[in-house]
């Protein structure tokens, strides 16, 4: 998580308990930093205008003035595409059409930026059709993977990956992520440039073995050059407008 994004959930969080508060121990461990870094992020939050105050004394800690003006919630972009992700794999629903009125609502409010951002997140997650009735979302596979990829496509970072075959074995590989795919079956796969290859390659999540993000940027690719020999041709993305 950025700091960006850590300044938004502690207020969040504090305000969900408030009155109740929270030392800087709980809210260290609650989003894996230290205290030190937890002190500074609520001086800054102190200095904008939030009104957080400390309580004394050893069952004390920070809360937060529910009665008091705080700045609008903001979403990220990746829960701003969360949300699209879900209205996608829904389809047709009750009180669908005002899902999606106030996820453009989200979006509209969101800083310029922050909305392209989301916007060009959203552009590479897409849905292959047509997807059956009923059908069973399978597991994304090892537990932080999905997150790392994700991390990777917001920051357009190459990615080294440990991927198994449909045989077992094991290939270590450097890739430029470009499109999180969902297809059928209830798989999730990963489209991107693949170093080892040079040339496109679809990776499904489950066999992903591990993936860490690297400090290089990927050059850009143009956006249809990932889906063009995918089978099953993509007929929509998830959208945000």
């Amino acid at each position: 998580m950025n700091r960006t994004d850590r300044l938004y959930a502690l207020v969040e969080d504090l305000r969900a308990i408030s009155p109740r508060c929270r030392s800087a121990r709980q809210l260290a461990e609650r989003f894996e930093v230290s205290v030190r870094t937890i002190e500074r992020d609520i001086a800054a939050l102190q200095e904008s205008g939030v009104p957080i105050y400390a309580e004394p004394g050893r069952s004390g800690g920070y809360a937060v003035d529910k009665n008091h003006s705080l700045p609008p919630l903001n979403f990220t972009p990746a829960e701003a595409v969360a949300i699209a992700i879900a209205l996608s794999r829904a389809g047709d629903q009750p009180f669908g059409r005002q899902a999606r009125s106030a996820l453009r609502k989200v979006v509209a409010a969101m800083p310029g930026s922050e909305g392209e951002l989301a916007r060009e997140l959203a552009s590479r997650v897409q849905l292959v059709a047509p997807v059956e009735t009923g059908e069973e979302i399978q597991p994304l596979g090892r537990a932080g993977v999905s997150r790392v990829i994700e991390d990777a496509l917001l920051r357009r970072r190459v990615l080294r990956l440990d991927y198994a075959d449909r045989k077992g074995a094991l290939t270590s590989r450097d890739v430029e992520p470009g499109v999180f795919l969902g297809g059928r079956g209830g798989f999730w796969y990963l489209v991107a440039w693949c170093r080892l290859r040079d040339d496109v390659r679809v990776f499904r999540l489950d066999r992903i073995a591990s993936a860490s993000v690297g400090d290089e940027r990927c050059p850009d690719r143009p956006l249809e050059g990932y889906v063009t020999d995918v089978p099953d041709m993509i007929v929509h993305g998830t959208l945000l407008d």
